[in-house]
């Protein structure tokens, strides 16, 4: 299983990005997906999961309310659309892979993307 994450980059405060990151090499609708982030100086944070058919979502504190996870089975992608971003957004961006149920500890997830930086000008 291979994850590729992209649509990391350069924003403002207050605006909007997404984060996207394709699975290949196994059947996608097999797979939870996840996203945690890594703030400078920081370890690692979940913030949000979804389940394989996208019928059930989990957001972590720094999320919840302004980001929204979103899967595409046909084209094996999951997709984080982040709003109102902060400069405490700042991170790089990883997804990760489980098979079974989502879950929010990152020590059970078996797949790992390379990460997409975002970063949030103030």
């Amino acid at each position: 299983v291979q994850l590729q994450a992209s649509g990391g980059g350069l924003v403002q405060t207050g605006g909007s990005l997404r984060v996207s990151c394709a699975l290949s090499g196994r059947p996608f609708n097999h797979y939870a997906l996840a996203w945690f982030r890594q703030g400078p100086g920081s370890g690692l944070e979940f913030v949000a999961s979804i389940n394989w058919s996208g019928g059930s979502t989990e957001y972590g504190d720094v999320a919840r309310g302004r980001f929204a996870v979103s899967r595409d089975n046909a084209k094996s992608t999951v997709h984080l659309q982040m709003n109102s971003l902060k400069p405490e957004d700042t991170a790089v961006y990883f997804c990760a892979a489980r098979k079974g149920p989502p879950r929010v500890r990152d020590d059970v997830y078996e797949y790992w993307g390379q990460g997409t930086l975002v970063t949030v000008s103030s």
